[in-house]
């Protein structure tokens, strides 16, 4: 294949350790996820496990980057400043775009915490905040939605609304007629095995939307698992939903080890390409070649 642009794809960060609480953070919500973060989470998300692929991945050189979200575990304050020193860390602003997760929208407050931070990694290619937002990028088009909003304790759903809705089927049916590769970010994977208490509740909208104006690829995390899903899209075309493990996943710990993706894209418009690797974490402390297959070769 004839490639054009390589984008990488992490998700579900988790940063650890997790700064300590105040008393007066443990309230609400954020007092079951402290007790669920000792008692399991703080087994498997790994700082050395994160430090080990995120240098394997820019060691591969990829144009541009897509984290979707949870890069923070229970919305403290001190979490952001980190997620921002992380962000900056894996790239500048203009190389890398971001969505949140239920995570980072753990509790009501989250939403501004994250706009004080990571505001220039939501944003578009103007500068201005707010989802969706699109990024165009050679010949891709990134769009990022927020399927995060603060929920009750042991629920981890998303929610993508109305307003967000119509925005998305306007900006498809735009860089469409722009001939772009158009390319979905989004938390939470719009079909999922999990439990109704962690799935993305208006998802038959969302698949409404593809099926009507389509889309080259969306990407996602939320799971912690290796995911393909294909939806229907305009006559009868299929359109790939991805997603990837947690990025700081200790090997043998979680639901999949850590791994990124990465996509190799080319060809031109009603003819595109895309080739998919998976890179994960071994068991030895190494990042492997897990899979490569063609996406989609016309």
């Amino acid at each position: 294949m004839n490639f054009m642009f390589t984008l990488a794809h992490l998700s579900d960060i988790h940063l650890a350790p997790l700064p300590p609480p105040r008393w007066t953070d443990l309230i609400g919500k954020r007092l079951t996820g402290y007790i669920n973060w000792r008692r399991k989470r703080r087994f498997i998300h790994d700082p050395a496990t994160l430090a080990t692929l995120i240098a394997d991945l820019k060691s591969q050189a990829a144009d541009h980057i897509a984290v979707t979200g949870d890069i923070v575990n229970i919305a403290l304050r001190d979490e952001f400043r980190h997620g921002r020193d992380f962000l900056e860390a894996v790239g500048p602003a203009r190389d890398v775009s971001f969505v949140p997760g239920n995570h980072d929208i753990y509790v009501a407050d989250g939403a501004r915490l994250a706009a004080q931070e990571w505001a220039a990694y939501m944003a578009d290619d103007d500068g201005r905040t707010g989802f969706p937002y699109i990024r165009r990028r050679g010949p891709v088009a990134l769009i990022g939605l927020s399927s995060g909003v603060p929920t009750a304790p042991f629920l981890a759903t998303g929610w993508l609304g109305t307003r967000q809705m119509i925005a998305l089927t306007d900006m498809l049916k735009t860089l469409r007629d722009e001939n772009l590769f158009r390319v979905v970010m989004i938390h939470h994977p719009p079909l999922s095995q999990a439990s109704r208490h962690k799935r993305l509740l208006d998802a038959d909208v969302f698949m409404r939307v593809i099926a009507m104006q389509g889309a080259e690829l969306i990407l996602h995390g939320h799971d912690h698992v290796h995911m393909l899903n294909w939806l229907a899209g305009p006559d009868g075309g299929r359109v790939p939903a991805i997603g990837v493990p947690s990025a700081s996943a200790r090997p043998g710990m979680d639901k999949d080890n850590a791994a990124y993706h990465l996509y190799r894209i080319g060809g031109a418009p009603g003819a595109w390409t895309c080739e998919v690797v998976s890179r994960g974490v071994t068991a030895e402390g190494g990042v492997v070649e897990e899979k490569r297959f063609a996406l989609f070769d016309h």
